[in-house]
């Protein structure tokens, strides 16, 4: 809801008071009954002599003896015709207090609290008294008493009191109670109710603004039960003192909220503010402690005119700021101002013929309904802006996943081209270090005078492995073991069967194991190779028995491959040392490259032959 919502809102309540009063006016014209202008009263003030005078109605007890208690009884004349003869009759007494016993025509026909009694305040409300027919003297004046006691500042005395019909009385006083009693409590839940949001509110935001407003509406509540609340538990004056804080508090804050809402916060003014809520709570206090009603008189007047000083911020807002929300704080300021004007001047203070009901609980209501406006508008923003934020963060998430895309993309021609020149690498380096020092050697074999067939042949085999391995590591197996080495019994096996050596092929089930690397691989075949050509060099043996087994209950788990011939074994080794050999160190060389472990050892004492074990640690997927 905007600013304006809150403008509809403002003046949908002024038509309701406007509606309501005009109500209360009309039963009051319309209502068959007299009012009683002048009582003759018997006062007796605390610590002065006893006065009996005739007095014209509304009588303020306050205003003849200000910061005096005491007692005093009203006597009034009621006329005979007032009431058509066998109609039931009644009487309406409005601000009459504050402990009250009515006698009528010499019977006590009502009582409201006890007389002396402070724990009950009959001034908080309009008391219908019906009276009996049998009561009614035919043709005679009716005599009507009022008994009251009075607790200093109280606000006690007797305001009118109308005398008629039942029927049109009992309208009136439902009319009266709606504006006055009703009116408080629709007023004081509204406010706890306010209060308590804001409170939540400024609870997980921390803002001022409803901080403010919860401490104000919530001070305001205790007035408004105050107007309804005859039994209040606490001791008066201790009670007048309490509610009178909280007055000041309601007023004062509302001030400060109306600053919070427009923003503008100069320091002296919010100092001007909180230095006259100092003052007017401490002459609150001082005013209900040492009995003297002017302090609290002097308290509001503060508060009065600490409301006027910030009217022109507000009035510029609205004017030349051109802020809605200015216009409505205009109005509703506007308002209070003039009900506490009203409240002080002529409830108060008694000037200009006086009057009895407040109007600044009505006006201070408005502020009620800003802050509900305040908290929809800001609500409604903070979706909208929640709203934007999260297109402009989808937005954002879009173009930044475009980017990452982009840079996984790069990345991965990157990686791509990266291992194409890896994997280029390896193969250049194969060929040099594999066929190419064959080649090598043949070429120094070739280049002799006389050179020997069979090593030339010897050479020309090996080239011819070294690049067929070379070739088979391209392949993609490398997550496949079983297969990288019958690729290598496939390539050795002519080899084998041209030198009549038979090969038995063990090859238990092994699992498939992590993908290794096409070099690892290829290490691997480069060791058996070699361990082949040794047998094929140098054992003279027939038969050659490969066995391959998985050992997954090793620690780390791994692939064991033992190769085993019928030869005539290892040759002698120095005291204390291993076979010597170039063959032999490549393996162990190439093994601990791939991080496995080699072992090579005489297969039997008696019989000969070599075993060769090669321990390879490797992960399952």
């Amino acid at each position: 809801m905007a600013a304006g919502g809150v403008h509809r809102l403002l003046l949908a309540a002024l038509l309701l008071i406007a509606a309501l009063t005009g109500h209360l006016a009309h039963a009051a014209r319309s209502a068959e009954a007299i009012d009683a202008s002048f009582a003759e009263a018997t006062l007796e003030p605390d610590g002065l002599p006893v006065q009996v005078r005739r007095v014209p109605l509304p009588f303020r007890w306050d205003h003849e003896f200000p910061g005096l208690g005491g007692k005093a009884s009203y006597r009034i004349d009621l006329p005979a015709a007032a009431v058509p003869s066998g109609e039931s009759a009644a009487l309406l007494m409005s601000g009459v207090g504050n402990q009250v016993a009515v006698v009528f025509n010499d019977a006590q026909v009502a009582s409201f609290g006890t007389l002396g009694d402070p724990e009950y305040d009959a001034a908080k409300g309009n008391q219908l008294v019906p009276l009996a027919a049998a009561l009614h003297r035919e043709g005679q004046s009716q005599v009507l008493v009022v008994r009251t006691t009075i607790q200093r500042q109280r606000g006690a005395g007797l305001a009118s009191i109308r005398y008629g019909t039942e029927a049109s009385l009992a309208s009136l006083y439902r009319t009266q109670q709606n504006w006055r009693n009703t009116s408080a409590i629709v007023y004081a839940v509204s406010l706890l109710l306010m209060g308590g949001m804001a409170g939540g509110l400024w609870l997980r935001q921390r803002d001022a603004l409803y901080g403010c407003f919860a401490l104000a509406a919530l001070s305001g509540v205790t007035r408004n039960l105050d107007r309804v609340w005859p039994e209040v538990p606490v001791p008066w004056p201790l009670w007048g003192a309490v509610v009178a804080v909280c007055y000041a508090l309601h007023i004062g804050l509302i001030a400060r909220f109306v600053l919070l809402v427009l923003d503008r916060n100069p320091p002296w003014l919010v100092r001007s503010i909180y230095i006259a809520l100092t003052l007017s709570v401490t002459l609150a206090c001082a005013s209900f402690a040492f009995a003297l009603p002017k302090l609290w008189t002097s308290g509001l007047v503060i508060l009065q005119v600490t409301s006027i000083v910030c009217l022109p911020y507000v009035v510029h807002g609205a004017l030349v700021a051109r802020r809605r929300i200015a216009g409505v704080l205009m109005a509703a300021g506007t308002l209070a101002i003039l009900a506490g004007a009203h409240d002080l001047l002529l409830v108060r203070m008694g000037l200009f013929g006086g009057a009895y009901y407040t109007l600044t609980p009505h006006a201070m209501f408005f502020f009620v309904m800003i802050l509900a406006g305040l908290v929809v508008e800001r609500y409604s923003r903070t979706v909208a802006d929640y709203g934007a934020l999260n297109a402009n963060l989808a937005a954002r998430v879009a173009e930044r996943e475009e980017q990452l895309r982009g840079a996984f993309e790069t990345m991965r021609q990157q990686q791509q081209e990266q291992a194409v020149l890896l994997e280029r690498q390896r193969i250049m380096r194969e060929i040099h270090d594999g066929v190419g020092s064959q080649l090598v050697g043949l070429l120094n074999v070739v280049t002799q005078t006389t050179p020997d067939r069979g090593v030339v042949e010897e050479h020309v085999k090996l080239a011819l492995d070294e690049m067929r391995m070379a070739v088979d590591s391209l392949q993609p197996t490398h997550d496949d073991l079983p297969t990288v080495l019958a690729t290598l019994r496939y390539r050795l096996q002519p080899r084998l069967d041209a030198a009549g050596i038979e090969l038995v092929w063990d090859v238990a089930v092994i699992p498939t194991v992590a993908p290794f690397a096409a070099q690892a691989a290829l290490q691997l075949q480069r060791i058996l190779l070699e361990a082949f050509t040794n047998v094929l060099k140098h054992a003279s043996a027939t038969r050659i028995v490969l066995h391959a087994s998985w050992h997954g209950d090793e620690t780390p788990p791994l692939v064991r491959i033992v190769l085993t011939d019928n030869g005539r074994g290892l040759p002698a080794a120095p005291a204390g040392g291993r076979p010597t050999g170039h063959g032999i160190n490549n393996m162990r060389a190439r093994a601990q490259s791939i991080g496995a472990r080699l072992h090579i050892e005489t297969a039997d004492e008696r019989a000969g032959g070599t075993r060769i074990q090669l321990d390879w640690p490797c992960a399952l997927p």
